[in-house]
């Protein structure tokens, strides 16, 4: 069992609203040192404005939120040097060139580490002198994850890191922040709208759909119990598309995957009585099947 030191970032019921839309109705999770967690729902699902919460910028309307011990309504400084952000979009100050990006945040942070921005800098191959607005966006996201990791931060909270990068930066990013939260024994909270690029990533996911959350546990019980079953293209699925133990249906170019919670031993009976086949076989299934059976397509 983990004492209360281990925790580091509490939830405890958080309730908001946008005028008359309530965004989080009751989002309960508490994250533990060192471990990966991907916060995970549709757009407009409540990520960001947890995230929101959990950083001081947005005061809830019921609940509580704590980093540190510490009610984020009322971080202490030190606190806030011990949590790193880094919001959607990979914000950075384009006038600025890396030795000033360098130099500007370096002022902020006394854990600061230019070792660790520096080895970024050489993986990136770019001149100190280049500025921040002549590189591409995956390049800036480079930038942006080595301020981040030179701050000495004890907890990262990574918004959306995936927006405007490519299939290789993407893969990069996550690379070598894994690489770098390993080592360091760091704590992650990360959200992304692609959801197959954490499953390489986080220890334990948090699945919320409007405002609520619908499942959380470590990656590998996320799973427990979805089945996946791949079936010939032109099979005919539509006596099996209103059964209430299939959770989804996605026609591929060659196939037909259906996820649901049929179990193997009871799978032939099933789909045989149902669909007239028997032609099928059962694949691993994904973080995104997982998370689509979870909240669904729509």
């Amino acid at each position: 069992m983990n004492s209360d030191a281990d925790t580091v970032i509490s939830v405890e019921n958080l309730e908001h609203s946008y005028g008359s839309a309530k965004a989080l109705k009751g989002v309960s999770f508490s994250m533990e040192k060192g471990r990966v967690y991907g916060l995970l729902g549709k757009n407009g699902a409540g990520k960001t404005t947890t995230i929101n919460i959990v950083m001081g910028f947005l005061k809830p309307s019921g609940g509580v939120c704590r980093v540190f011990g510490e009610d984020v309504s009322r971080m202490s400084p030190e606190t806030k040097r011990r949590t790193g952000l880094l919001h959607e979009g990979h914000l950075a100050y384009d006038f600025m060139t890396i030795a000033q990006t360098e130099k500007f945040y370096k002022s902020f942070y006394p854990r600061w580490d230019g070792g660790i921005f520096r080895y970024f800098m050489e993986k990136l191959g770019l001149p100190e002198s280049r500025k921040i607005k002549n590189m591409s966006c995956g390049q800036r996201s480079q930038v942006v994850l080595a301020a981040l990791m030179a701050q000495g931060a004890e907890v990262l909270i990574l918004d959306d890191f995936s927006m405007g990068l490519d299939a290789g930066y993407r893969r990069l990013f996550i690379d070598r922040l894994n690489e770098f939260v390993r080592e360091g024994g760091k704590t992650v909270l990360i959200t992304s709208h692609i959801v197959q690029d954490l499953e390489r990533f986080v220890d334990y996911a948090v699945i919320i759909n409007k405002g609520e959350v619908v499942k959380a546990a470590p990656l590998g019980d996320i799973k427990k119990d979805i089945y996946c079953y791949r079936f010939p293209a032109g099979s005919d699925r539509r006596l099996i598309e209103g059964d209430p133990s299939v959770m989804d249906v996605s026609v591929n170019n060659d196939s037909v995957d259906i996820i649901c919670s049929v179990p193997p031993e009871k799978a032939g009976e099933f789909f045989s009585g149902r669909m007239g086949s028997g032609d099928f076989y059962q694949r691993d299934v994904s973080l995104e099947d997982a998370f689509i059976a979870v909240t669904g397509k729509y």
